[in-house]
C-alpha cells in the first residue's frame, strides 16, 4: 500500500518531521520562547529614545555652549519672555524703530531700563506683574534692538522727547511709569512735561538727583566711566560695583557679554559723556516741583552707584506731588529688578494698585 504523503499537522501547524528541508529548532519537549510583556517593551523603547535624545541634546548643547553661546543666551531670553507672557513688537516713530515687549492685562505700566542695559533686565520681575497689569517694556532708542543713529544725542532730555513720541504712537492713556537709573531720569523728565499722561511715577535708584558723592560718582565726575570694562577682570569688578551679591554667570556667557560691550564701547563712552553734562547729571532736581502725580522712590540700601541719599533730594523736592512714598530694599545693589525681582514687583504692584 502506498504511504500517505506527509503533511503539516492541522492542529499544531508544525511541518512534517520527514520533510528533508525541515530543521527543527524546538521540539515538543523544548519550552516555547516567552515574549516580554507589552508594557516592558514600550518602556524599554521609550528609555532608548530618551537616552538617545539626551545624548543628542548633550552633544548639541555642549557644542553650542563652546562654539555659539550667544544662541543659548538668546534661547534663555526667549524662554523667560514666554514665561512672563511677553511678546516682542515694533513701532516706527520718526527715524527710530522701537523694539518693545508687551504682555499682560489690566492697567498699563511702562518700564524703562538703565544705562548699558536693555528691556531684558525686567524679565525676572515681569512674571509677577503681568498677572495684574499690561506691561510695555521698550528698548530705549540707541539700546538693545531699537534704532541707534550715529550722530544723535542720547542724553536724558532727548530721550524724554523720544519717549513722548513712543507713547503717542501706541496711543497710551494715563499709565504708571517706572524708570530705573538712567531710565528713572528719563521717566521723571517725561512726567514733568506730560503730567496728565502719568498716573503714577516710580523712580528706582534713579539717575538725575543730587546725592552725597560716593567713590563711583567722583570717578564719573572726573571723566572716567566706573562701569566700563574690557576683559574678565573688569567685568568681575563691574559686577561687584553693581550687585550686592554678584550672580554666577557661565564663563562662555561672560565672553559674549565682554565682546558685545567692546563692540559698543564707543557708543557707551559717547552717552556717558552726554550724561555727565551739568544740565543732565542733576536734571531732576529742578523738575521735581512740576511732578503732581503720586511718586514712589524705590532704592536698594547698598547701592554703590546712586547713593541712598538721593531719596532725601527726591522727598524734599516733591512740593506738589499728591502722594510721596519711599521704599528701601535690603541686600541689593543698583539693580533691584534683577537682584530682588519678587520684592521689586510687589512694591511696584502695591503702589500701582493704590494709585
Amino acid at each position: 500500500m502506498q504511504a500517505m504523503p506527509c503533511v503539516a499537522c492541522p492542529c499544531t501547524g508544525f511541518p512534517c518531521i520527514h520533510d528533508p528541508e525541515y530543521s527543527p529548532v524546538y521540539t515538543m519537549t523544548s519550552p516555547l520562547p516567552v515574549d516580554r510583556p507589552l508594557w516592558k517593551r514600550l518602556l524599554l523603547r521609550r528609555l532608548k529614545i530618551l537616552l538617545g535624545l539626551a545624548l543628542v541634546v548633550g552633544v548639541f548643547g555642549g557644542g553650542t555652549y563652546l562654539l555659539a553661546p550667544q544662541w543659548l543666551m538668546a534661547a534663555h531670553t526667549w524662554y523667560q519672555a514666554e514665561k512672563a507672557g511677553l511678546s516682542t513688537h515694533h513701532v516706527q516713530v520718526g527715524h527710530t524703530d522701537w523694539t518693545y515687549y508687551e504682555g499682560g492685562e489690566g492697567p498699563t505700566i511702562v518700564l524703562l531700563h538703565g544705562y548699558a542695559a536693555d528691556r531684558n533686565v525686567w524679565l525676572q520681575t515681569a512674571p509677577m506683574l503681568t498677572r495684574h497689569f499690561r506691561l510695555i517694556i521698550p528698548d530705549l532708542p540707541g539700546w538693545g534692538e531699537s534704532t541707534r543713529q550715529k550722530d544723535a544725542n542720547y542724553d536724558i532730555s532727548h530721550q524724554a522727547v523720544r519717549l513722548a513720541g513712543f507713547v503717542r504712537a501706541l496711543g497710551l492713556g494715563p499709565f504708571v511709569l517706572v524708570g530705573h537709573s538712567m531710565g528713572g531720569a528719563i521717566a521723571g523728565t517725561y512726567a514733568s512735561e506730560h503730567p496728565a499722561k502719568v498716573r503714577a511715577l516710580v523712580l528706582m535708584d534713579s539717575f538725575g538727583l543730587s546725592f552725597v558723592e560716593n567713590r563711583l560718582a567722583r570717578e564719573a565726575l572726573a571723566g572716567r566711566n566706573p562701569l566700563a570694562y574690557h576683559d574678565r577682570a573688569g567685568f568681575d569688578r563691574m559686577l561687584h560695583e553693581v550687585f550686592d551679591k554678584p550672580p554666577q554667570i557661565p564663563s562662555r556667557f561672560i565672553d559674549v557679554m565682554i565682546a558685545r560691550h567692546n563692540a559698543n564701547a564707543a557708543f557707551l563712552q559717547k552717552v556717558f559723556r552726554e550724561l555727565m553734562q551739568p544740565d543732565q547729571y542733576t536734571i531732576l532736581d529742578k523738575r521735581l516741583a512740576k511732578l503732581t502725580m503720586p511718586v514712589l522712590g524705590l532704592w536698594c540700601r547698598d547701592d554703590k552707584v546712586i547713593d541712598l541719599s538721593a531719596l532725601n533730594t527726591l522727598r524734599d523736592g516733591l512740593t506738589h506731588s499728591s502722594s510721596i512714598n519711599a521704599s528701601v530694599l535690603n541686600d541689593c545693589g543698583h539693580v533691584p529688578e534683577m537682584e530682588k525681582p519678587r520684592e521689586t514687583a510687589q512694591v511696584i504692584a502695591g503702589f500701582a494698585i493704590a494709585h
